[in-house]
C-alpha cells in the first residue's frame, strides 16, 4: 500500500499540532509564542493615571513574616501578579528578571502571588529567578484594582499608577527602560 504524499504531510501536521497538548514541547513552543508576541505595556496617560487610594497593605515576605507596603510610599514600585499555574506568568517572569537585575535597587519590585510558599518557590527556584518574592495576605485589603494574574502595575513616586497592565507584557523593553530612567530622575 503506497503512502500519498498529501497523506503522509496531514499526519506530520496532526501529530506536530497534538505535540502542543501532550509533550514539553508543546509548553515551550506556546511560551515561545507568546514570548514572541507580548509588547510593552501601555503607559497611561498622565491626565487618566489614578492614585493609590492607601498603602496600609499587609503583604508576606519570602520567609512568611508579614510586613507593610507603607515602606514604599514615595518610591518607584513595579508590582507583579503571578500564578505558577498560569502559563502567560512564565514569559512575563523571565522579563521582570531582566528588568530585576538592572532597576532592582532603584526600584521596589513586588513580584506577588496568591500561592502556597512550597510550589512557589519551587517554580521561582526551577526558573532561575533571583527577584524577591512577596505572597498576599488575603485578608488584608490591596490598593489595587485588581490582583487577578497576570496583572502588572508601575507606580511612581507620588503613588500614581503609570502603568496598569492586564494580561501579559513584555517588561524588559526600551520603551519600559526609557520609562523607568525618566521616573528616577524625577526626585519628586
Amino acid at each position: 500500500m503506497k503512502v500519498k504524499k498529501k497523506t503522509l504531510l496531514n499526519i506530520l501536521l496532526m501529530l506536530f499540532v497534538v505535540s502542543f497538548f501532550v509533550t514539553p514541547l508543546g509548553e515551550y513552543s506556546k511560551i515561545a509564542l507568546m514570548q514572541l508576541f507580548s509588547f510593552s505595556p501601555d503607559i497611561v496617560r498622565t491626565s487618566d493615571r489614578q492614585k493609590l487610594p492607601f498603602y496600609n497593605w499587609t503583604l508576606k515576605d519570602s520567609k512568611g513574616d508579614f510586613f507593610n507596603f507603607e515602606r514604599s510610599r514615595g518610591k518607584i514600585v513595579l508590582i507583579d501578579f503571578w500564578a505558577s499555574w498560569r502559563l502567560p506568568s512564565l514569559p512575563e517572569l523571565k522579563a521582570l528578571q531582566e528588568l530585576y537585575e538592572d532597576y532592582g535597587d532603584r526600584v521596589d519590585f513586588y513580584i506577588i502571588t496568591n500561592e502556597e510558599r512550597p510550589p512557589a518557590e519551587a517554580f521561582i527556584e526551577d526558573h532561575g529567578f533571583t527577584f524577591p518574592v512577596t505572597y498576599q495576605f488575603l485578608q488584608s485589603e490591596s490598593p489595587l484594582p485588581d490582583t487577578e494574574p497576570p496583572r502588572s502595575y508601575l507606580i511612581d513616586r507620588q503613588g500614581y499608577m503609570v502603568v496598569d497592565q492586564e494580561g501579559m507584557a513584555d517588561w524588559n523593553t526600551t520603551k519600559v527602560r526609557e520609562l523607568l530612567d525618566r521616573l528616577l530622575e524625577n526626585p519628586q
